[in-house]
């Protein structure tokens, strides 16, 4: 399915044989314009960069490259083939006809679903509209850019499905959506972790590795709704979204390379004479982003989460291939129930556990990146091995948040949590070498000292390329 590029709107679903549909979107771009003005990396506004744009939704060839200013870059609204006589997946509804129209009985929770996912996509833009100061690279520079335009985009996919599917209730949603903003006090963001500052590169490729990993998961379990125009939009968002992880998890990567080296180069000294970052700093960025992403997936035990799987609004990730029955009917799933005092081990009904499905997908997913992090150490035969925190760690939400957890999940008390909390998170002292490392270097092939270089470049391009001109 190609891209039409002729109209205001670029869009594969047909846009102008729905005259009022696309008056509505037309309406609604100029103040997205002035939100991304607002809140965007605006700063960058006349800058040439490095862009991919999709072309199509096939999988081969569906992007083409080239210099944009970001004010130009033509979001767009773009649906994966719909799949002929697809049936509902999972729950009540099972083999039946997917719905190409509202449920009128599941339209709150319909609503309730997209508005949530698209509110994470405008925020994730506003908590890192000033890094590019910072950048430790062109290469840097240009991801976080291509992050923030595809961040853009994906908010117009859940833009247009509020605007085609539910009326005066559908723009209204569109419209708030542009009005709350990351960390404000008045009109915060939905969820918590987007309201979290992200004021260094390492918490950016944190958050684009941990916080990124749970919109794949969401994202997933999404593109099994029985509602197929989510579907297919949830389908084509996951292309765009394994980049951003990419972007986190070698960029991590890189500085634990760049760690390593002065390791070698200088045995048995404090790293943080040569401008690195200690590995066991890295591993608090990675337990308190990882530890605020495991919170995404929201409570343990839910009523929510059985109902929209009831409903066939949000099944499992891969359901189909993954899972033999698919009505999570009669059957249980184990969970360590926290009681304020110990740890219970007890089933549940399969459908109230639908978030820890996902939420044990998602923490398998992260494991298998601490993994990859641990060769770079053992590469340069460093013994120092990655782990991501238990989903019990330094939880804000769900059964665990009450209690005190170490990243192995094992109980503590209050008092032992506060003196050793420092060994485990960020402390200020921490936040300020980071911070004070965070300059930025914007020549073509230049990289700051505390990050390694890549080891490929773009599109085929080379690591010096000049990926943003500045």
């Amino acid at each position: 399915m190609s891209i039409n590029y002729s109209e205001k709107i670029p869009n594969n679903v047909d846009l102008s044989s729905d005259r009022r549909l696309q008056r509505a979107l037309e309406k609604w771009q100029p103040a997205y314009l002035d939100w991304w003005a607002e809140m965007g990396p605006t700063d960058f506004n006349d800058k040439d960069v490095y862009l991919r744009t999709a072309v199509s939704v096939d999988r081969d060839g569906w992007a083409q490259f080239g210099y944009v200013k970001m004010p130009d870059y033509r979001w767009g609204i773009f649906l994966t083939p719909p799949e002929k006589d697809r049936k509902v997946g999972f729950g009540d509804h099972l083999g039946e006809a997917a719905w190409q129209e509202v449920p009128g009985e599941y339209r709150n929770s319909l609503r309730r679903l997209i508005v949530t996912q698209a509110d994470t996509e405008p925020a994730s833009v506003e908590q890192q509209r000033l890094l590019g100061h910072t950048a430790p690279s062109l290469y840097d520079l240009r991801n976080l850019f291509q992050v923030n335009v595809e961040e853009g985009r994906h908010l117009w996919a859940m833009v247009y499905l509020l605007h085609s599917y539910f009326g005066k209730d559908g723009r209204e949603e569109a419209e708030e959506l542009l009005e709350r903003r990351s960390g404000n006090a008045d009109r915060p963001r939905i969820l918590s972790t987007f309201n979290e500052p992200v004021q260094d590169w390492l918490s950016f490729f944190c958050f684009t590795t941990f916080t990124d990993r749970d919109g794949k998961y969401q994202l997933l379990a999404l593109a099994e709704s029985g509602f197929d125009p989510l579907a297919r939009s949830c389908r084509f968002m996951l292309t765009e979204e394994a980049h951003h992880m990419f972007v986190g998890q070698t960029g991590i990567n890189r500085t634990i390379q760049r760690t390593c080296e002065v390791m070698k180069a200088h045995p048995g000294e404090d790293v943080t004479k040569y401008g690195a970052i200690p590995l066991e700093m890295i591993q608090k960025w990675i337990n308190r982003w990882a530890s605020s992403s495991v919170d995404l997936f929201g409570a343990e035990i839910s009523s929510n989460a059985a109902t929209f799987f009831a409903q066939g609004l949000k099944g499992r990730a891969h359901e189909e291939k993954n899972y033999e029955r698919h009505d999570a009917l009669d059957e249980g799933y184990a969970i360590a129930k926290w009681d304020g005092k110990s740890l219970v081990n007890e089933d549940v009904p399969l459908r109230n556990a639908m978030n820890e499905v996902l939420r044990t997908d998602y923490w398998n997913d992260n494991a298998k990146q601490a993994v990859v992090w641990t060769k770079t150490t053992a590469s340069f035969d460093i013994p120092f091995e990655f782990s991501i925190p238990d989903r019990r760690f330094n939880r804000k939400i769900g059964m665990y948040a009450d209690g005190f957890f170490t990243p192995a999940g094992e109980p503590i008390d209050e008092a032992t949590w506060n003196a050793r909390r420092g060994e485990w998170l960020p402390t200020p002292e921490d936040e300020a070498y980071v911070k004070a490392l965070m300059v930025k270097c914007h020549e073509p092939g230049k990289y700051a000292g505390w990050i390694a270089p890549p080891s490929k470049g773009i599109n085929d391009q080379g690591v010096d390329f000049e990926y943003v001109k500045m």
